[in-house]
């Protein structure tokens, strides 16, 4: 999440607009690179006019208020500067152009040797683990080093090491990508892009069903993809539920696991007061798990299997009856933005914090869930999204959203209902594929934290920023 500081009234630029206009400001004709200073590009211009010209991000209320938002909302920076080890990382130049000076004489040659000391030089400081700076660099540009001293490990497993059985769901509306990142985080396969990575390389693009698919861990990205094609491997009258879907995602992947017609869950869910739960909906009720339904049991039969879990749930926390639905709510959160479980109850003192404070939420996931764009594969949000006015999105809300925003665990109602003890008031997830998050107490640290998240969005393509 990106803050302005309490005297500037400036509007925010939302991710996705800073980030083109810092692209189109680098490549544009003798533009110049934009700075990263915070107190001038990051938050400038300094009017809604100048904004709205400049980056196409409309004027919100609580930055006129001078209120902090929590996440990443960050403008991206300018493309790495030539001669700099970020180029190096990227490819935009060489270790022979490293610290050169566009020269017609030999002085080049000088130059590049004194690069390649210098390279040399980072490289043995990391594999040497010397000083907090070598680490930095080597967490962020790990994949880069690797390629560049051929380092590079193996992005799949090896055939053979397969183990085990792991239900993974496919969605309708699921692509490579998104089924990449799923096998991954289920460990199925090593890496969030080898099952992409291999489409791509062997020229397919197949059409996925939706449904319960049972397939092993440690698997090639190769056998993953024959199973999941293969309708045999598929469950039948099963759903698999994984933790973040919202009631609309949930209500389609068990018409998908059972056979039922969806109609028959979206009239299920649509009378909360039918399962003893006084709330407008069902979404955050319909707990996230694996099922394996028995045959003849009716829709409503199914969504009041869920609900009761949830109650379960809540129960283990402790979470007294008249908090169930404020709880809940904190904990859909939680699930959407915590990235490492590790992390679900320092982001709940986060809340917890800034409702004392008295300061406004400013989470991205609300204003997606108020805007509709929660599923796009990207932490960001747009511009559009940030100032909608709507009752879930906390860029314009004060307090926690009208409701939850997805359904979440038992680890994040554990959290929602005991924070960890601790100061901090952001925290922003520097690393997309290990989700690596920095918390804060202080503004400037926190500014810190989103310097270290663009440096790895620029060496890593922006992949998921």
């Amino acid at each position: 999440m990106t803050d302005r500081p309490p005297h500037d009234t400036g509007v925010p630029t939302s991710r996705r607009a800073a980030r083109a206009a810092a692209q189109s400001t680098a490549s544009a004709p003798g533009g110049a690179a934009p700075s990263r200073d915070a107190s001038r590009l990051e938050y400038a211009p300094a009017s809604a006019a100048e904004h709205r010209a400049s980056a196409h991000a409309p004027a919100s209320r609580d930055q006129a208020q001078g209120e902090q938002p929590t996440h990443q909302q960050a403008p991206r920076a300018a493309a790495p500067a030539v001669g700099t080890l970020d180029a190096l990382f990227t490819g935009e130049v060489s270790t022979h152009e490293v610290g050169a000076v566009p020269s017609r004489h030999d002085r080049d040659r000088k130059k590049s040797r004194i690069a390649k000391w210098v390279v040399l030089v980072v490289i043995l400081a990391i594999v040497g683990g010397i000083g907090v700076g070598a680490a930095w660099v080597w967490n962020t540009y790990e994949p880069q080093i690797r390629s560049v001293m051929g380092w590079e490990e193996p992005k799949d497993f090896e055939p053979g090491e397969a183990t085990g059985e792991v239900l993974v769901t496919v969605v309708g509306g699921d692509t490579g990508s998104t089924i990449s990142q799923t096998l991954f985080d289920q460990g199925v396969t090593k890496t969030p892009t080898a099952f992409y990575d291999h489409l791509i390389a062997t020229a397919q693009n197949p059409t996925f069903q939706p449904g319960v698919y049972a397939l092993q861990q440690r698997m090639t990205s190769e056998a993953a993809l024959a199973l999941i094609l293969d309708p045999t491997s598929k469950r039948q009258n099963a759903a698999q539920l994984r933790e973040g879907l919202t009631m609309d995602q949930t209500v389609e992947v068990l018409a998908q696991g059972t056979g039922m017609p969806v109609e028959d869950f979206t009239a299920a869910v649509a009378d909360p007061a039918a399962y003893g739960v006084a709330a407008d909906t069902l979404e955050g009720w319909l707990f996230p798990a694996t099922y394996q339904f028995d045959p003849g049991l009716s829709a409503a039969d199914i969504v009041r299997t869920m609900v009761d879990r949830t109650v379960e749930s809540l129960n283990a926390a402790g979470v007294p009856e008249d908090r169930r639905e404020e709880i809940l709510t904190t904990a859909s959160i939680i699930q959407r933005e915590a990235r490492l479980s590790d992390d679900f109850y320092k982001v709940s003192r986060v809340i917890a914090n800034r409702l004392t404070d008295g300061m406004r939420l400013q989470m991205d996931s609300t204003a997606q869930y108020g805007y509709d764009e929660m599923h796009d594969g990207t932490a960001s949000s747009s511009a559009a999204a940030l100032e909608d006015d709507n009752a879930w999105n906390t860029y314009v809300r004060e307090g926690l959203p009208a409701g939850p925003i997805a359904n979440p665990g038992d680890k994040a109602i554990d959290a929602a209902m005991h924070p960890a003890e601790g100061p901090w008031l952001y925290f922003v997830t520097w690393n997309m594929d290990t989700g690596e998050t920095i918390f804060s107490a202080t503004y400037e640290e926190h500014q810190a934290g989103i310097d270290q998240w663009h440096a790895w969005c620029d060496a890593n393509d922006n992949r998921g920023c």
